[in-house]
């Protein structure tokens, strides 16, 4: 553990080995069925002009969490340790020790607290050094997305910008097409007499 006394820090990280559901958990891709799931709910949505509808996020949302550390588990622990009665506020996180806090948050994920009383916060980071928690006394957990989690987010959002914009293209292009043929027929039925 490493205390640094100029800005009372204190850092906490756990050594681990990469795992294989580490590993594959981060390898997400977008599949050829995925990207036709995509493009499916494009073109429905673009029919019914709705962009991006609940369904498309809903897929989406589950995409994401394929590459997400399990935040709520990792809440969950921390919050049945202050309820439990093991901690009873910031200052007793601070001076855990390294071992209990890699039972709190589980290895690879390390943590970091800073401040004291009101202004203290706690970070939790996966084993990419990224954060993906923070926890601040009277404001409560934010949740900090990952690059693996924005990669998925773009990937997703971009394939499915491009099969709405072809849908609508398509929608339009079919709606001139008939508009045009129906005003040719209705002139040719104009009543020059009225």
């Amino acid at each position: 553990m490493n205390i640094s006394n100029a800005i009372n820090t204190v850092s906490v990280s756990g050594s681990f080995s990469s795992s294989a559901k580490t590993s594959e958990k981060n390898k997400w891709q977008l599949t050829d069925s995925l990207k036709e799931k995509i493009v499916e709910l494009a073109k429905k949505n673009a029919k019914n002009n709705i962009y991006m509808g609940n369904e498309f996020m809903n897929l989406r949302k589950a995409e994401v969490a394929k590459v997400a550390p399990n935040r709520a588990a990792l809440i969950g622990k921390f919050n049945q340790s202050m309820s439990s009665g093991n901690m009873g506020d910031m200052k007793e996180i601070q001076e855990a020790d390294k071992r209990w806090l890699c039972i709190l948050f589980g290895i690879p994920y390390e943590a970091e607290f800073q401040g004291e009383g009101t202004g203290s916060a706690a970070h939790v980071y996966n084993e990419c050094g990224e954060e993906v928690l923070t926890y601040t006394e009277g404001v409560g957990w934010q949740e900090k997305e990952t690059k693996a989690e924005s990669q998925v987010h773009s990937a997703l959002k971009s394939t499915y910008y491009e099969a709405f914009c072809d849908a609508r293209k398509a929608l339009n292009s079919e709606q001139r097409t008939g508009g045009m043929n129906e005003n040719i027929m209705s002139q040719g039925n104009f009543d020059m007499k009225a």
